[in-house]
């Protein structure tokens, strides 16, 4: 009986802000999205006080009917992200009239993410030292033993044990269909690699053969409209599923492991702010407002925050660079695709460099400068293929632990607040890929005011 009184409050909510996006059109998306995402956290608290925590049957079983909108929502976005991710890029491709363009776009975006890693992974280390954060005394309760045996299970699957030759292979895509299908870790960068190719030849088969190009480019142009349609009418329900994977996150997370741990949280969290103040930074000397930065991607900040995806977030990543920076496709596309996969600043720079530093003094290695710098440079090279979904911090530090000599055992003593931090450090993965596209567009002298929608 109180799963259907939860579930008929959650839909009163659903009416409500559906009533907010018909009869108050002149609100900004961000406005929408910050009212869902409130209302969500206090409906998901209430439900945790009023059923004696996060560990009842009740609200367990409610969270399954409420998972059909939240879930959903992040299945739809997934639904539009490869066919949009090829479909940006091909357009974008086929409109270049050499490849210099093109290489410069997809050399400085690159170049800007490992950056923004290099960077991340140097806050961690100074965060780390700051608040004097150890490993040392961590205990592993049952559902940390689990998780950790399956660590050295999962660590076989990624890059880590691959050569860096075998590394650069892994990114080529033998079959398209398959990496189109999200089959592989390193699918989006084959997805994107594959499109640059398409586009490529759309190009010389324009040189070639002017009247079959043309029309090529005229198919690849609608059916590249028609994608985006499709995208910006998912991205509308963004308010319905932030409210509903709100609810999920604050209704569950288990409040006392948070607080056992709560000193790690609050370091990475520091760490998170620092590197977003970077970001603010960064687009501010490529010529943007620093305050302004961060209004405008409110709305695809909280969604990355709530879904934990980075590839999830891509339609909202790219439209919000188009629509509210004037970032051109090209560079939007570019930054999206390759920010969910190289350079993730919060889930393959901050937390791989927090764990290492956490755990190097407790198996006698000296947190000398040395160490750091090592570090540093392991953090940076090894973020190149991160898969952009939900838990793809914990691939990235089987893949730098391993490789500075430390055990991965201490991956799986985390667990229990993984959630509460992974929420954040998605959200500093899709701020670091916008401030790539962002900056990108500026040094190459491409942004457009003009294509900017006003709310």
């Amino acid at each position: 009986m109180f799963v259907y009184l939860n579930l008929i409050a959650f839909l009163a909510f659903l009416v409500g802000l559906i009533y907010i996006h018909v009869h108050f059109k002149s609100w900004s998306l961000s406005r929408k999205v910050f009212i869902a995402l409130i209302a969500g956290v206090l409906f998901g608290v209430t439900l945790q006080v009023g059923y004696g925590g996060n560990q009842s049957d009740i609200i367990q079983q409610s969270v399954q009917w409420f998972n059909i909108v939240g879930n959903g929502y992040v299945k739809l976005l997934q639904m539009v992200v490869m066919p949009l991710i090829l479909m940006s890029i091909l357009s974008a491709v086929s409109k270049l009239h050499n490849a210099s363009s093109l290489g410069k776009t997809s050399v400085s975006v690159i170049s800007i993410l490992l950056f923004t890693t290099m960077i991340a992974a140097i806050v961690a280390i100074l965060v780390s030292l700051f608040f004097g954060l150890s490993a040392e005394g961590l205990a592993s309760g049952v559902q940390e033993q689990a998780r950790a045996v399956k660590l050295q299970e999962i660590q076989t699957g990624t890059l880590g044990n691959l050569s860096a030759p075998d590394m650069i292979l892994a990114f080529l895509p033998s079959n398209p269909f398959q990496d189109l299908a999200g089959l592989r870790s390193t699918s989006i960068i084959g997805v994107v690699i594959f499109s640059v190719f398409l586009g490529i030849a759309a190009i010389k088969l324009v040189k070639d053969n002017p009247e079959q190009g043309h029309k090529l480019l005229s198919g690849i142009d609608t059916i590249q409209q028609w994608v985006m349609k499709l995208v910006r009418i998912v991205i509308q329900l963004t308010p319905y599923g932030v409210f509903a994977l709100m609810i999920k996150m604050s209704a569950t997370s288990d409040a006392k492991s948070i607080l056992s741990l709560g000193l790690f949280i609050i370091a990475s969290y520091v760490a998170l702010a620092i590197m977003f103040v970077v970001h603010g930074i960064l687009v501010r000397l490529a010529g943007e407002s620093f305050i302004g930065y961060f209004k405008k991607i409110i709305p695809t900040m909280a969604f990355a925050f709530t879904s934990r995806s980075s590839a999830a977030s891509i339609p909202m990543n790219i439209q919000t660079q188009e629509k509210r920076f004037g970032v051109p496709s090209s560079i939007a596309s570019f930054s999206a695709s390759f920010g969910a996969t190289i350079g993730q600043n919060g889930c393959a720079g901050i937390y791989p460099a927090m764990l290492a530093m956490m755990i190097a003094p407790t198996v006698g290695i000296e947190l000398n400068l040395h160490f750091m710098i090592m570090l540093v440079f392991v953090v940076t090279i090894s973020s190149i293929g991160v898969a952009g979904v939900g838990g793809g911090a914990t691939y990235a530090a089987l893949i730098v632990l391993p490789m500075v000599g430390l055990p991965i055992e201490i991956v799986a003593l985390l667990i229990s607040i993984e959630p509460i931090i992974d929420m954040g450090r998605t959200a500093l993965n899709v701020s670091g890929s916008m401030t790539a596209g962002i900056v990108t567009s500026h040094v190459l002298k491409q942004t457009d005011k003009t294509m900017i929608e006003q709310e």
